[in-house]
């Protein structure tokens, strides 16, 4: 018992060191989020441009008015894709024939095995231009090119099925690309695995576009232009040191926006020193739901709902480029080619447009910025001091249960953790971060339940302080699992989430069935002997209908928490609208199972310790309050300022509705004291 109770209090002294040191690191990514990469860039997409114009009877002069509408709104940069003849046909710069259409235009037979590509010009000033670069591109594929013109109108024959030949890929539109610049638009060039990879070639290509003011490349597709295979970086390396001489960037697409992870971006965002933006993306199903039949208020609803998520995106989740889509849809019911641009900039600078929220909120406008990470040289040595304070942490947990084994599970946990730190050091560190951020909100639930069963009977004291003290206490000690986190995980990588902290699910879940296990065995003085025979006399009890009941019933609470969390968690339409509303109203929104169920019942749980032991259910039911904390910091790419603010905010309203818990409680407890004895006689 003797060296239990030595053991226990050194390992609280190494948490107490490791989270001292943990704090200068947190403080240094709050510094990497504050002081870098604050500026916020609107980007729409050109080619979506281009096709809406195809629906037009002036196509060319509404790409014009367009472009000079969309700059008076706020966009900045315009998204360039590769060309195909497709596009060029879009841009007006040229026209497309099959074999039969060629022989119709011409009146001229041509032969029935003949199934090519005719192409004509439409301008004498881009032909210069256009022709060297389709020329190159088919020829590069095998394909054999010939002149050909009509009616003194110059052209060129592609020995290739048109179907086929407008899927091909070539460099960027140079006519385009400088229509934008005239513009004043900046361009965010859109670039696919589709060529073959060609050094030479592709160093070309990023010169003109680094001449252009190119800073930032969007993947086009599934992969990075040079991807082979997991194993061939050959061509990733080489495309990284291009990208990283002409000084252009990648963005990087929300995984939630994105069928399947781009392959070969992770190491090639490693060659450019991690020069990446994060893309939010108003996709193209999103535009086209602004072009609905819908009453005019909806209209507002949706154009508003957009603008809140365009502003969630760039303040919560460290988001710092907007890309605009939009789409032209038939309406059958009007009979009408319509498009979302007019709506879609709404969103932007609408009577509550983003534009001015997203300044309002400190960040500047512009062509986004990556992070740029502060790094000490004693983070390494601050690191291991964390290392040693998880796994004390974790060592503590374990003390509540069998504090026997308390200095072994330590000690154990020392050499594994060794061990794994040589085989892997990033997989060491999520678990040292996991396994401390789900012991952290379980043994300040296991705290907050050992100090409340003590206040049993007891008649002095103030109970509403006891009852905040207590939680701001529990919560206090449960941040000691973000600060492992955030320590340990602080590498670019996780904001950018090309890197994830993998098994956040168990911190959610793992705490509430330990401290559940706590409070029903281990709350006593009973010996081991005792709680086995418990255990045996449960599960050995007959199984009665209401247990079952009760049993389907808490499955049913617990597969609703679960399909609640996460980025993806299931919302019913009027919480959306709270949310917003909070949103809108505190700027950043407290998570709801914290201030209006956790931690008020903890506060009324923590009240009624005082005279019911049956009390202690209630703090227990807190602990989902405490895990959220600690989920609330795991979400790594959200700043940490926003994470510190959501939790005050929670703590702060939790503490004032538990008060009118308690009131609502005494209300009824005195009125059935006075009531029901009169009732009675």
């Amino acid at each position: 018992m003797y060296w239990n109770q030595k053991t226990i209090k050194w390992l609280w002294w190494l948490v107490i060191l490791g989270m001292l040191v943990a704090i200068p690191v947190a403080y240094e990514r709050h510094q990497t989020e504050q002081k870098t990469g604050r500026k916020v860039e609107i980007v729409f997409d050109y080619r979506n441009l281009l096709e809406i114009s195809d629906t037009q009877t002036d196509p060319r002069k509404f790409v014009i008015d367009q472009l000079d509408k969309l700059k008076q709104h706020g966009v900045q940069s315009m998204a360039v894709y590769e060309s195909t003849l497709n596009e060029l046909k879009l841009s007006r710069r040229i026209e497309i024939f099959n074999s039969h259409e060629a022989s119709a235009l011409t009146q001229t037979p041509i032969s029935p095995n003949e199934n090519f590509t005719y192409i004509l010009f439409a301008e004498k000033d881009s032909e210069p231009l256009l022709r060297p670069m389709i020329q190159d591109t088919f020829t590069a594929l095998n394909v054999k090119t010939r002149p050909w013109s009509y009616k003194n109108q110059p052209g060129m024959i592609l020995e290739m099925p048109m179907d086929d030949a407008v899927m091909k890929t070539m460099d960027p539109d140079p006519v385009s690309l400088q229509l934008l610049k005239e513009k004043g638009y900046n361009i965010v060039i859109r670039l696919s695995n589709r060529r073959p990879f060609d050094e030479a070639k592709m160093d070309a290509l990023l010169g003109k576009l680094q001449a252009l003011g190119v800073k930032r490349m969007i993947v086009d597709g599934v992969a990075v232009p040079g991807y082979v295979s997991e194993k061939d970086t050959t061509n990733l390396v080489k495309m990284g040191e291009l990208l990283k001489k002409h000084q252009i960037g990648l963005a990087s697409t929300e995984a939630l926006y994105q069928k399947v992870p781009q392959q070969g971006f992770n190491r090639t965002a490693k060659e450019i020193n991690y020069n990446v933006v994060r893309l939010h993306p108003l996709t193209e199903s999103d535009s086209q739901k602004l072009t609905e039949n819908v009453t005019e208020q909806e209209l507002n609803n949706r154009i508003q709902a957009y603008a809140d998520r365009f502003l969630l995106a760039v303040t919560d989740r460290n988001i710092r480029m907007i890309f605009l889509h939009a789409k032209a849809v038939r309406n059958t019911d009007t009979g009408k080619i319509v498009n979302p641009i007019d709506s879609v900039l709404l969103t932007l600078k609408g009577p509550d447009g983003v534009l001015p929220r997203i300044q309002k909120a400190g960040y500047q406008l512009g062509p986004a910025t990556s992070f740029v990470p502060a790094h000490s040289g004693w983070r390494p040595a601050a690191k291991g001091l964390v290392w040693l304070g998880a796994l004390a942490l974790m060592a503590l947990t374990v003390s509540y249960f069998i504090p026997e084994i308390t200095l072994p599970i330590f000690l154990l946990g020392l050499v594994g953790s060794a061990g794994l730190y040589v085989l892997n050091a990033n997989t060491c560190a999520q678990v040292l971060a996991l396994g401390a951020g789900t012991c952290a909100p379980t043994l300040a639930t296991m705290f907050a339940i050992r100090t409340a069963r003590r206040k049993l009977n007891e008649r002095s004291g103030n109970r509403l302080g006891f009852a905040i003290v207590l939680l701001l206490r529990t919560a206090l000690i449960s941040l000691l699992g973000p600060l492992v986190i955030v320590s340990l995980l602080n590498h670019i990588t996780y904001s950018l989430v090309l890197d994830q902290f993998r098994g956040v699910s168990i911190l959610h879940l793992a705490p509430i069935p330990l401290a559940a296990i706590y409070w029903s065995l281990f709350t006593d003085e009973s010996s081991y002997r005792d709680k086995l025979n418990r255990i045996r006399s449960f599960l050995y009890a007959n199984i009665k209908v209401l247990w079952v009941i009760a049993a389907v019933a808490i499955a049913a609470v617990g597969m609703y928490y679960i399909s609640r969390t996460g980025n993806e968690g299931q919302t019913s339409d009027f919480e959306k609208v709270f949310r917003s509303f909070l949103q809108n109203t505190l700027m950043v929104r407290p998570r709801t199972k914290e201030f209006l169920i956790a931690h008020p019942l903890f506060i009324l749980g923590a009240y009624l310790s005082y005279r019911y032991r049956n009390a202690l259910i209630l703090i227990l039911i807190g602990v989902i309050g405490q895990a959220s904390i600690v989920d609330t910091f795991a979400h790594l790419h959200t700043p940490l300022l926003i994470s510190l603010i959501r939790i005050c905010y929670g703590l702060a309203f939790g503490i004032l509705i538990g008060m009118l818990f308690i009131a609502v409680w005494e209300i009824v407890v005195r009125s059935w004291r006075r009531w029901v004895p009169r009732l009675s006689e």
